[in-house]
């Protein structure tokens, strides 16, 4: 079985999510470090070039977005699970939400001003000036709609009360009893804003909530050791992609393996990756594309939230 190589930056919200994902699977990883803004020449060679971050690498297969990077994992391994048994549409469907809606508030409120200035005090203006400038430019283009720091603070009691309510009436000690999904993508902005003072009242006013938030951050990273980008696509040139899945579907628009196509996210970081579809299934998309630097690689992607396009 080939290493799992997580492409991330210790900062990035859902770098966090997946390093917790790996932890809670108690898995070893291998830990490539990308920069926090484009260029990310090693990392595009891979992922013909989607630029969002993370990206879990497994050989020549490379697994773009956290949703199906949880996918990924659960065929790694079975136990604990995601998913559970009965629970798996109202896990998903909840993490969804908490990976758009609650993570787009978090995003404007760690964004604000007051925010900004405590986070980023550290480094020199040109610095800060080029960090926002490449968010600009990732949150243009897609149809996420940025939410003004007003609104974001007006809405977020209604978010956390109803999230204090949930954790006060479960049973057990996370969102839904055991462990699922759910809990990590509501924890991953919750976390983001927890990094400074500014934010961190945000999450600590709400005592059931932050009693959660410790569980969850508790089950830690997984056993992790540094390696290089430039070692990482060594590992995708001397590999051979996985065998496709043996999922019979039939894709509603008509697309079938063998098509030059594009596919982009929808909401966000909507660059486009080109390559030969050679797999669309219920849950998951993969492209072959061939990169002089990664060698042949199939791109993974989740369907939800990601558009299709003849070439």
């Amino acid at each position: 079985m080939s290493e799992l190589i997580l492409h991330h930056y210790p900062t990035s919200p859902f770098a966090e999510k997946a390093r917790l994902l790996l932890g809670f699977k108690g898995l070893s990883w291998r830990s490539v470090h990308i920069s926090p803004v484009m260029p990310k020449p090693d990392l595009t060679a891979l992922t013909g070039g989607y630029r969002k971050t993370p990206v879990l690498q497994i050989g020549a297969d490379i697994y773009c977005d956290t949703a199906l990077i949880a996918r990924r994992l659960e065929q790694e391994k079975a136990q604990p699970s995601f998913f559970p048994e009965g629970q798996e549409m109202i896990a998903a469907s909840f993490a969804a939400w908490a990976d758009s809606v609650v993570f787009q508030h978090a995003v404007s409120l760690v964004f604000q001003p007051e925010s900004v200035a405590v986070r980023f005090g550290k480094l020199p203006p040109e610095a800060i000036k080029a960090f926002l400038a490449d968010r600009a430019g990732l949150f243009s283009g897609g149809s996420a709609t940025k939410i003004s720091a007003e609104q974001a603070k007006h809405n977020w009691p209604t978010i956390m009360a109803r999230l204090e309510q949930q954790l006060q009436r479960e049973e057990g000690d996370f969102l839904f009893g055991e462990p699922s999904i759910a809990d990590f993508a509501m924890a991953h902005p919750l976390w983001f804003l927890k990094a400074t003072h500014v934010t961190a009242p945000l999450v600590d006013d709400y005592p059931a909530v932050s009693a959660w938030l410790g569980r969850v951050l508790g089950f830690g990273h997984g056993a992790a050791s540094a390696m290089s980008s430039e070692e990482a696509l060594e590992i995708a040139r001397d590999s051979t992609p996985a065998a496709l899945p043996d999922e019979q579907f039939v894709d509603p628009n008509g697309f079938a393996a063998g098509q030059q196509v594009v596919i982009a996210a929808t909401d966000y970081g909507v660059d486009p990756v080109a390559g030969e579809l050679v797999f669309a299934g219920s849950e998951e998309l993969i492209l072959r594309r061939e990169d002089e630097r990664g060698g042949v690689v199939h791109v993974h992607f989740p369907r939800f939230g990601f558009r299709i396009e003849k070439r």
